[in-house]
């Protein structure tokens, strides 16, 4: 290896990458210090200039590609070393399951002290493209310049964008001509918005002063064709809203719901905001399969607020483990902690006496709830509100007290007094599923004072990127 610093500039030159997994970087080793960088394949030689030097790591781009790995694969994203949401998109399938089920073993071994010789190997997914059913773009009249553009003395900037932001960059907006974690029709829907935009002058919004009109958009799709599309301006100028929204009724008929929202804020977030249905229902509808094939399939409403799994055919199979480790016989109260919708509430409800569910987000419960009757299922009752507040020794009195309790909290795992909760309640099992194994390995750490791990079950929801999902059997002692 050869080491040259011109200006202060830090160049590696002829480095091996040799790991992936953090934030989805690509990892070298160079003097017992480790450098992430991104959209690299392990076993590719580059060389590596560093723009952030740490005493124990460093970051850096790769600048040359001396030797392509064999492990990488044909990019079918235009966007791929630009956008970051598909860092893994070179490098063969395979591959990056070999380092997401690496990427579960190394939090739980080394965060949670847990022994993974159980642990089976990571579910893939069927579909690796075209498999998201909800994206969100952004407008901006600050849209993301390439060095390569800036240098090109052919290129012509346009002055809009609409798309993703560039990651760390909360005012640059890469504008995205084709997207390939969608179907298809969610291509045509962003591009036609973005014309008729233009042509008709609708001005783009400025993050940075809070000006302009069109803000964003958010497009769903179901398993079974339904479409919802949701757009989200800064003003009410109905004069300009409105034609917008004929338009696209009349340009895509496959639209089953409609909807816009008025945002004023200083903020992207609306949950807190009315939804006004402008075509169509207020929602789409998802259907997925029975457990096992015992029974009908089941039909979820789901909102323009509502969270259900991004991977809608993944989704089935990470459900399915969850009962299978549920192992459940019919007699049971089952907890389902974090029920958003009541998705996995439904889904094993047929199987067991009662399941209570318990989620932060009101909406979401008043979906569960219809979800529920949609399915003719009257075994689940579902409470809203702060889960640390909501699950109490009361709330367990009155209730029952829970042979089984599945959570499936957010990123950052469950509060201390949830777990201090279950390690009063000591439900005979858990079946914890999570997205960020680092947040599971603590929390199972702090109930393995009463509980064993059992079964561990990586699924893979999201192919191209480092997330994963896993589901964890613990089993009282």
């Amino acid at each position: 290896m050869k080491m040259r610093k011109p200006k202060q500039e830090i160049i590696l030159e002829d480095i091996e990458i040799t790991d992936a997994g953090s934030e989805g970087n690509a990892i070298a080793r160079v003097d017992n210090k480790v450098i992430f960088v991104p959209f690299a394949v392990p076993g590719d030689v580059v060389d590596i200039k560093i723009f952030k030097a740490k005493k124990n790591y460093a970051e850096g781009r790769v600048i040359n590609i001396k030797k392509y790995s064999d492990l990488r694969s044909e990019v079918k994203c235009p966007h791929f070393g630009t956008c970051g949401g598909c860092r893994w998109q070179n490098m063969q399938y395979s591959e990056q399951l070999k380092y997401k089920h690496k990427q579960v073993v190394d939090n739980l071994e080394r965060l949670g002290k847990i022994n993974v010789e159980k642990m089976q190997p990571i579910c893939g997914s069927d579909n690796i493209f075209y498999y998201r059913n909800k994206l969100e773009y952004t407008f901006s009249n600050r849209p993301w310049i390439s060095n390569e553009d800036i240098k090109n003395p052919d290129f012509v900037p346009q002055p809009n964008a609409l798309g993703f932001h560039i990651p760390g960059l909360f005012d640059k907006i890469l504008d995205i001509e084709h997207c390939a974690l969608q179907e298809n029709l969610s291509n045509e829907i962003r591009l036609s918005i973005k014309e008729y935009a233009l042509a008709n002058n609708l001005e783009f919004y400025d993050i940075r002063n809070h000006t302009g009109f069109l803000r964003n958009i958010v497009i769903r799709n179901t398993s079974i064709g339904e479409w919802m599309l949701v757009v989200i301006v800064a003003k009410n100028e109905p004069e300009l809203l409105m034609p917008l929204m004929e338009f696209l009724k009349n340009k895509f008929p496959q639209i089953t719901s409609l909807q816009y929202i008025i945002n004023e804020k200083l903020n992207d977030s609306y949950t807190d905001l009315d939804v006004m249905t402008y075509s169509g229902r207020d929602y789409v509808v998802e259907s997925m399969p029975a457990y096992k094939g015992m029974g009908d399939n089941l039909e979820f409403k789901i909102g323009p607020k509502s969270f259900y799994q991004t991977n809608s055919h993944q989704a089935y199979k990470l459900y399915s483990y969850a009962a299978d480790f549920a192992d459940l016989k019919g007699d049971e109260v089952v907890y389902d902690l974090y029920t958003g919708t009541g998705t996995i509430a439904n889904f094993v409800a047929r199987h067991c006496k009662k399941v209570v569910g318990i989620e932060y987000v009101e909406d979401a419960i008043v979906d569960a709830k219809d979800n529920s009757q949609r399915n003719n299922i009257s075994n689940t009752v579902f409470y809203a509100g702060d889960m640390a507040k909501v699950l109490t020794e009361e709330f367990v009195a009155q209730n029952g007290t829970p042979d089984l309790v599945i959570t499936d909290p957010p990123r950052a795992g469950m509060h201390e007094k949830v777990i201090q909760q279950l390690l009063k309640t000591l439900p005979k099992k858990i079946v914890y599923i999570s997205c960020n194994p680092a947040t599971q390995a603590r929390d199972v750490m702090a109930l393995s004072e009463k509980y064993n791990v059992e079964r561990i079950q990586p699924v893979d929801m999201f192919p191209h990127t480092q997330h994963v999902e896993n589901v964890v059997e613990l089993i009282l002692k």
